[in-house]
């Protein structure tokens, strides 16, 4: 008697997008993380001044489009499964207010960095949500074949980067991935690009000292386990740097400095220029998102006008937010903060240290409160909510003695 193999089961991605569920979700979204303090603010030129005290608001701040989706399809998913179980690889964005929200909508975390034996355990009633920042391909493969309902999250953005590295793979172009290689994001996308045929390669660089370090190696060659060392973190399995640099194309993390990255760009040409005499062997894509470029550069314009101190609002983990604040830090006193809470006084600031990696509490060098005139810029990365912004605004103008009231009325 012969027997049959069972045929695996597939993923079924599902459109919890209706009509009627994305008129509820929206207006329940709002009602949690819309302020319409800062509205008026942005339409009052991003400016607000009461008595001696100015809160200056970037142009381009908070939600972006991929993030107000990916938030969306989190809350339709459990409207329409209010009685299945619900996972999310990770975090849907990196945001503690967003993801303490969705923890009370009973939706469930799974491990991100790697996958245990939980993924084991779903079933084919249950929903697991695919975050903004993707996953890899390893994790994806795993939901088909536990026949999970799929909700997918990823950014636009981010596939359009997938698109390009699974290029290079085809073309026998290894990707040189400007990003942190621990990222949910760069990890989604080296998976990618190892292409359809899993024979592809990558190597992820992160600061320039990696790049020159990359680029002398790609001139002159080098020590072939040296570079494997410093790289363990960040390239491909049998990744072999004599053989897989011959032809590169250069992607990044979507989050990433616009102008580091393309500094990395130039260096790299430059590189394999004066290696080949031409530039046959590289390729290049932007693939900075457009949210990212945009408050990157409504930071910069910020700087046209005073400012005593900036407050950058968001995640401690999130990319795209500690990049606003190494742009800040290089021109005016900058705080990276959580929420609110962070701000003691205008004197004495909790915020977290880019270069300790730590929270920290900073005594603000001049005396703030006692000051005549005082502005306060506030931006935020592409994650952050803007009813944190309006209790940042709130917080500030009350350590200078005004009112909710007296900003409301203003």
């Amino acid at each position: 008697m012969s027997t049959t193999a069972p045929r695996p089961r597939k993923q079924k991605k599902v459109n919890v997008r209706t009509p009627e569920v994305m008129q509820l979700v929206q207006a329940e979204v709002a009602r949690r993380f819309e302020s319409s303090i800062v509205e008026k603010i942005k339409a009052n030129g991003s400016s607000l001044t009461i008595g001696n005290t100015t809160v200056r608001l970037a142009q381009q701040f908070g939600f972006c489009y991929g993030v107000e989706r990916a938030i969306d399809l989190a809350y339709a998913s459990r409207r329409v499964f209010p009685d299945n179980r619900i996972f999310l690889i990770g975090e849907i964005i990196h945001n503690p207010e967003v993801n303490e929200q969705l923890e009370q909508m009973n939706i469930v975390s799974l491990p991100w960095k790697e996958m245990d034996e939980t993924y084991d355990d779903i079933t084919e009633d249950d929903v697991v949500i695919v975050p903004a920042f993707g996953a890899p391909v390893s994790y994806m493969e795993k939901l088909e074949e536990q026949g999970a309902k799929v909700v997918d999250t990823t950014c636009g953005d981010v596939m359009k980067v997938w698109r390009r590295v699974k290029g290079y793979a085809k073309n026998g172009v290894t990707s040189i991935i400007h990003g942190k290689a621990g990222h949910e994001e760069t990890r989604a996308t080296a998976s990618r690009a190892l292409g359809d045929a899993k024979d592809g390669h990558y190597l992820v660089v992160l600061t320039l000292d990696d790049v020159d370090y990359l680029c002398d190696y790609l001139i002159h060659g080098g020590d072939r386990q040296a570079f494997l060392d410093r790289f363990a973190k960040g390239t491909s399995t049998g990744f072999d740097p004599e053989v897989h640099l011959e032809k590169v194309g250069v992607a990044n993390q979507t989050t990433m400095l616009k102008s580091e990255t393309e500094e990395i760009q130039r260096r790299i040409a430059a590189a394999v220029k004066e290696r080949d005499g031409s530039m046959e062997n590289y390729q290049v894509f932007d693939t900075i998102c457009g949210a990212t470029q945009e408050r990157q550069d409504a930071l910069f314009n910020m700087f046209d006008h005073h400012m005593d101190m900036l407050l950058v609002v968001g995640g401690y983990n999130s990319s795209n937010t500690a990049h606003l604040v190494e742009i800040g830090e290089e021109k005016l006193p900058t705080f990276f903060i959580r929420d609110q809470r962070c701000l003691t006084s205008l004197e004495e600031i909790v915020h977290f240290d880019l270069h300790q990696k730590a929270e920290v509490t900073t005594t603000y060098p001049e005396r703030m409160l006692s000051r005549d005139e005082l502005v306060v810029g506030i931006t935020a990365g592409a994650s952050c909510p803007n009813n944190l912004i309006e209790s940042t605004i709130l917080k500030v103008f009350a350590m200078r003695d005004i009112s909710e009231e007296q900003v409301r009325e203003a």
